[in-house]
């Protein structure tokens, strides 16, 4: 049973921020017993983006500390790779193991060999970014975290040229705010308390711009429920009507843009007709949301990660964020776009990250396609040799990456060494060598940042962790001492002390920080609605984009080049064809959207999400379902060049004809045949700086 170290005094209300992949990043009020156990966990109300709301599942934290199920101790593997054998082994029996498979693995092929592998299962710095600190100090393989942001983030520093925007929490204060390709009822409640307060307050319309009936397109006073990877061109048809009926702003456009009359020109086609055509929305559907949005000054446009995850997905950002430029709707409070705060937050990570160590000569290996890297194939390698010693942290790529059955192949090798450091026997912890056991959030100390608001947050330890677990950091720490680096610029500090280093330009330390709880970090009105110029030499926004050679957040390396189709992106924002579209033989799109209660993998363990979630099933629309013969609650198959799998339907008209959603990253094991819904997805990289496009594939239906 999972039991915390006893920690006697008296109850009392610790102070935290969550850590998973969201970015909400609340601010916690957590629960203490007097015995030590957490309890209830709440969203601050002092915090003013958090305000006192969070998701139900970060509400019941304590079923995940103190689950049954949780790994309490390292594990090494006994018989065939997933075969479930497990014998116990020591702390240092376990990490003496995992050195010598790295110098084992170094010695056979090169420091390149070895590639610790991670990601956002936990978005606190320290634990997250400090095994890169052992990469860059050994030489390892890099590794291009491109599953996620990049082409949210790309498309969007292509037109405003940084990452950054107007106060999320401004949301309030707007007469529309139009929440585009994101589903915050599920995934980032605190944008509909913001949204929400407008309307009850002002009397704002929430607009929702969709591929299906979400809950929260279930709240909007305006639904736009469209085809997946057509974004751009209703973004087009907006922009058209503000030109064409005298809502684009064409001083401030004068002002602050590199060449609308060459948007204007370029737009003249992309009427209404034009892009029902291409959304499957109606002409009068595109022109009223055209004309609200256009009378309508304080429109704040909330632009989401859900609509980039196409093949075009960052010309879908760069075509939406237009919009508000057309409009001008950036001069006002409440108005402008917004995606993320990312570039305002001035932490100091070059020591944690060993950033200084690293040598621009070592491959980069694209995390999206650890499938294929671990298959050996000769592109994903970059033309060098195998990866034969994995650490992996905060990621569960066996479930969540694309091209699954690819990962499993490269994971059952017997050539390959993989140690995983987790909270429960996840897929990809059944395919390891060696298991160990992690701590969570409240058990250790960490700083947050988040990027969809403005604050950066203390995580504090609050309770004692079972004595058999290991934060990261000593894991990595340990590691390094075995390796030989444990000497080297960074190594063998604390999370303390790690947390005052990166925090120099706020003149506090963790102690300061732990008073405060937090620091809002929000830029003046000037800076964050560009009134000073966007982010580019002139601070003219780009209607031009230059996609190639435009600085952006996670631009991958100059020696890996652009990535993807990038030749086909357009002069201006268009609608570009390059996502998977439908064929005689995939006659269907199909998007793996997030489940409520689930957060990627994460939360698939709990009793009350997988209660609430149900089991796999794949939305069909009633005429789709009634063409191939399946009613709700019958056993389809999905199935493209990447694979097939079995689940079970669910008829319902939320989905449009000819798109079929999966909701939530199940584990593997959840579904018929023991394989989940990434087998059906793609890595091949989203132009022109990469990503994974889980939401663009093209499938065939059939009743199984």
């Amino acid at each position: 049973m999972n039991v915390a170290t006893p920690h006697l005094g008296k109850p009392r209300i610790g102070h935290s921020a969550c850590p998973h992949d969201c970015p909400s990043t609340c601010a916690l009020d957590v629960e203490i017993s007097a015995d030590g156990r957490i309890g209830r966990v709440k969203g601050s109300a002092d915090n003013s983006y958090t305000a006192g709301v969070i998701c139900a599942k970060v509400a019941r934290y304590a079923d995940r500390l103190y689950h049954p199920d949780r790994l309490m101790k390292p594990l090494v593997r006994r018989g065939g790779k997933g075969g479930g054998e497990w014998a116990d082994i020591s702390w240092e029996a376990a990490l003496d193991a995992i050195a010598e498979s790295f110098v084992k693995a170094e010695q056979a092929h090169g420091s390149e060999a070895v590639w610790p592998y991670f990601y956002a299962g936990t978005m606190g710095l320290v634990q997250r970014d400090s095994i890169d600190r052992l990469r860059h100090a050994k030489r390892y393989s890099g590794f291009f975290g491109s599953i996620c942001t990049n082409p949210a983030w790309t498309g969007f520093t292509m037109g405003a040229g940084t990452l950054r925007g107007p106060d999320p929490r401004e949301m309030a204060k707007s007469d529309c705010v139009v929440i585009w390709g994101t589903n915050p009822v599920s995934t980032q409640v605190n944008v509909m308390t913001h949204a929400v307060k407008a309307r009850k307050e002002r009397g704002a319309k929430i607009v929702v711009i969709d591929i299906y009936d979400n809950p929260t397109m279930k709240q909007a006073d305006i639904a736009l429920k469209l085809r997946p990877g057509t974004d751009a061109a209703l973004a087009c048809a907006v922009m058209h009507v503000a030109f064409r009926d005298g809502y684009a702003d064409r001083a401030y456009m004068e002002r602050y843009a590199d060449d609308p009359a060459g948007l204007e020109a370029h737009l003249a086609t992309r009427n209404p007709e034009w892009a029902a055509g291409i959304t499957g929305l109606g002409v009068a559907e595109i022109e009223a949301f055209a004309a609200l949005v256009g009378r309508t000054r304080k429109s704040f446009f909330r632009l989401g990660y859900g609509f980039t995850r196409s093949r075009n997905g960052a010309v879908s950002m760069h075509a939406a964020l237009s919009v508000a430029t057309v409009l001008g709707s950036w001069q006002y409070e409440g108005g402008g776009a917004f995606h993320s705060n990312s570039d305002i937050f001035h932490l100091r990570k070059a020591e944690l990250t060993g950033a200084r160590m690293a040598d621009s000569d070592i491959r980069m290996l694209d995390q999206s396609q650890i499938g294929r890297v671990l298959t050996g194939d000769a592109v994903a390698l970059r033309g060098r040799g195998p990866v034969t010693a994995m650490l992996i942290q905060n990621t569960n790529p066996a479930n969540v990456a694309p091209e699954q059955r690819l990962v499993k192949q490269g994971f059952l090798r017997d050539d390959l060494f993989v140690a995983v450091h987790e909270h429960f026997m996840t897929d990809t912890a059944r395919l390891a060598d060696i298991v160990l056991p992690a701590t969570m959030f409240v058990e250790h100390d960490d700083i947050y940042r988040g990027g969809g608001h403005q604050h950066i947050l203390l995580g504090p330890k609050l309770v004692e962790p079972p004595a058999t677990v290991r934060t990261n950091l000593f894991v990595i720490e340990e590691l390094a001492k075995r390796l030989g680096v444990g000497g080297m610029p960074g190594f063998g500090l604390s999370e303390r002390e790690h947390i005052t280093r990166m925090l120099p330009y706020y003149e506090m330390d963790f102690d300061r920080l732990g008073e405060e709880k937090w620091i809002d970090c929000q830029p003046d009105f000037d800076t964050a609605h560009f009134v000073k110029g966007f982010g580019f030499p002139d601070g003219k926004f780009r209607f031009r984009p230059n996609w190639t050679n435009t600085p952006a957040p996670n631009r991958p390396p100059r020696a890996l080049g652009a990535f993807g189709p990038h030749e086909a992106l357009p002069a201006f924002p268009d609608h570009v064809a390059i996502i998977e579209t439908p064929d005689a033989d995939h006659p269907f799109r199909l998007a793996t959207s997030p489940a409520r209660t689930f957060l990627n993998s994460t939360f698939t363990e709990t009793k009350g999400s997988r209660e609430r979630e149900g089991r796999p099933e794949v939305m069909i629309h009633p005429e789709d379902a009634a063409a191939n013969g399946i009613a709700d609650g019958d056993i389809v198959q999905l199935g493209n060049p990447r694979g097939d799998i079995r689940l079970h339907a669910r008829v319902t008209d939320g989905a449009k004809p000819g798109v079929l959603i999966a909701e939530g990253i199940w584990p593997n094991s959840a579904h018929l045949d023991g394989e989940g819904i990434n087998v059906l997805t793609g890595a091949d990289p989203v132009a022109p700086y990469g990503g994974a496009a889980f939401h663009d594939n093209r499938v065939w239906l059939r009743k199984a």
